[in-house]
């Protein structure tokens, strides 16, 4: 399975955790900054993960361009999941998080999710991680593996299963 990790990081937290996401994924997973990354090369990958900080509720500026940039039909019957970083605070989630956002721009390019957006938890807005969520972003990687494998070749993510 070739698989790639695209991530935006602002103070090297997203960064880490889609480090630790790509690391238990094993060897044929790229990982790389969105900056780095060709939105018209993703067709060639089984599949994709995407991560951002949440801030004002949203992914970032950056997120967002990359996102837009992906071809129309690019991401058809892919297998995809999204990931963010947040603060657990009573007054983010009255804003939302960028997870379920990027969750949502996978499925109107017509990914498949294979496991619902996932939520990595950091100390403060500049970090660090919480305590155990690295651990958590590698055994959330060897999920995303085994989600592949249960969807098999049927083209349809666990979530938009019957």
């Amino acid at each position: 399975m070739k698989a790639i990790v695209i991530y935006d990081s602002q103070y090297g937290f997203t960064e880490e955790v889609a480090k630790a996401v790509g690391a238990a994924m094993g060897a044929e997973v790229k990982v790389q900054k969105i900056g780095e990354t060709d939105a018209v090369g993703l067709a060639a990958y089984d599949l994709i993960v995407i991560g951002s900080p949440t801030q004002g509720g949203r992914y970032t500026a950056a997120m967002k361009a990359f996102l837009e940039k992906i071809p129309e039909g690019a991401l058809k019957k892919k297998n995809a999941a999204a990931f963010d970083t947040r603060l657990k605070t009573p007054l983010v989630r009255l804003f939302g998080y960028a997870a379920g956002r990027i969750a949502e721009a996978l499925k109107k390019q017509g990914a498949n999710l294979v496991v619902p957006a996932e939520p990595f938890l950091v100390k403060s807005a500049k970090g660090p991680l919480a305590e155990g969520e690295a651990e958590h972003a590698a055994a959330w990687g060897k999920t995303l593996l085994a989600a592949v494998k249960a969807a098999g070749d049927t083209g349809a993510g666990l979530l938009d299963r019957p």
